[in-house]
């Protein structure tokens, strides 16, 4: 296998290609093909960016005949036939069976890009600087984002320059399971000496991905959204990597029933891995001037296209919804199985997550790098995440076959009960 140009002309700061470090030539839904022509199941898909799978033959033949028409593939934030029908069948199939009426800002096409728009547009509306943000949160690497993002990898990164204007409290459970967190929020907000800065917005991820698979709870969601309404604090979801119906739901905070402030997503956008973003921002509170937030390509029409193709074909009906959440059951059940197979063998394990945004926490990154690397070794590529990427963390395709699913979690559990017998 040819990797010597590759090894040789790439940063060291690439991270999948040493997991996984085969040259990939093709992808279709759950399978990748190497240049030897080995296929492997894919329970990474793009880092949460593929939920529609790899070439999703809908959206790709939607992509297919607008290049065939020569229709506009980049147009700043000018107005195009793509971006009305994207607006349209967001607004139709997406917003208004759900209640919700935002509108849409389309900053740079990343999911960095999309929270740095909304945490300045927070701070431009309240005209207040702090942002509270939680333990173990991701939000991106860019200065604004990565003040909201808690794992020191990144913050370290700067070269010595502090991050600034965000707050970190503890996230749900990580005082421990009897602890509601919120209480100490909410006493720090009461408290005049508390040495919090009043916040302009709560940025939060319903179910924390690069964090570790640390669910909120529903009722500590329902919570969350009363304190920022009562102190008028906006309240972000970050929807970037478990939205677009990773947990079950188009949106992530649906199974709360609340009504965020704003909504940034990004990652499956597109639904086809080309690069997209949106903040979702309640009418209200568009406070922009003309120009203030920017980026060249911040009018990726061939994003739109894919994502309205998408849309029309996953969301229009409950469907596709229902059988996402018949595989995460199947995922769930397996994946606390193996989980008991580690414990009984002296490696503590539990499950955890919602909708396909699973994984099972082994304490220890070097005994998830075992069942990941062994895994890769058998045909499967699943990466870990967490503070010391102690969690085996599964984000398979939501249009994955059952074949496919079966066959994934089959290796999986070989290699977790190799590994637990050593």
């Amino acid at each position: 296998m040819q990797t010597q140009t590759l090894e040789r002309m790439e940063s060291n700061v690439r991270t999948y290609s040493r997991s996984f470090p085969v040259v990939f030539t093709k992808a279709q839904n759950a399978r990748l093909t190497d240049e030897n022509g080995r296929e492997y199941i894919d329970f990474l898909a793009g880092a949460g960016t593929l939920n529609y799978g790899h070439n999703n033959p809908h959206l790709k033949q939607a992509m297919i005949d607008y290049l065939a028409t020569d229709g506009v593939v980049h147009g700043l934030d000018m107005w195009t036939d793509a971006k009305r029908d994207y607006l349209e069948t967001l607004e139709n199939v997406i917003l208004k069976p759900r209640g919700l009426d935002y509108k849409v800002h389309l900053p740079g096409p990343t999911g960095t890009n999309a929270v740095e728009a909304a945490i300045r547009l927070a701070r431009v509306a309240k005209g207040r600087h702090n942002i509270v943000t939680f333990t173990n949160g991701f939000h991106g690497v860019t200065m604004g984002a990565l003040a909201t993002t808690g794992n020191r990898k990144f913050r370290e990164a700067t070269g010595g320059i502090p991050t600034q204007g965000a707050s970190f409290l503890p996230f749900d459970g990580y005082m421990g399971e009897h602890a509601d967190t919120l209480d100490y929020f909410e006493k720090l907000l009461k408290d005049k000496s508390g040495g919090l800065d009043v916040p302009a917005a709560v940025i939060v991820e319903t179910v924390q991905g690069e964090g570790g698979i640390n669910v909120a709870g529903i009722e500590w969601l329902k919570r969350l959204a009363e304190i920022c309404k009562a102190h008028d604090i906006l309240l972000i979801i970050d929807d970037i990597q478990a939205g677009c119906g990773r947990t079950g739901k188009f949106f992530s905070f649906e199974h709360a029933g609340i009504n965020p402030d704003m909504v940034t997503n990004s990652k499956s956008l597109s639904g086809f891995g080309m690069p997209f973003a949106h903040v979702l921002i309640k009418p209200e509170l568009d406070k922009w001037k003309p120009g203030q937030y920017n980026g060249t390509f911040r009018g990726f029409n061939l994003a739109m296209v894919t994502a309205t193709a998408a849309f029309k074909k996953y969301w229009s009906s409950d469907t596709f919804e229902r059988d996402v959440q018949r595989k995460a059951r199947i995922v769930e059940e397996r994946f606390k199985s193996l989980a008991t197979v580690l414990t009984e063998n002296g490696m503590p394990a539990t499950e955890r997550g919602r909708g396909l945004m699973r994984g099972i926490d082994v304490v220890s990154g070097d005994i998830a790098d075992k069942i990941t690397g062994m895994a890769f070794e058998h045909g499967l590529i699943i990466e870990t995440s967490g503070q010391d990427g102690e969690v085996v963390k599964c984000l398979c395709p939501l249009t994955i076959s059952d074949e496919d699913l079966l066959e994934g979690l089959d290796i999986l559990e070989k290699c977790v009960k190799a590994v637990a017998s050593e």
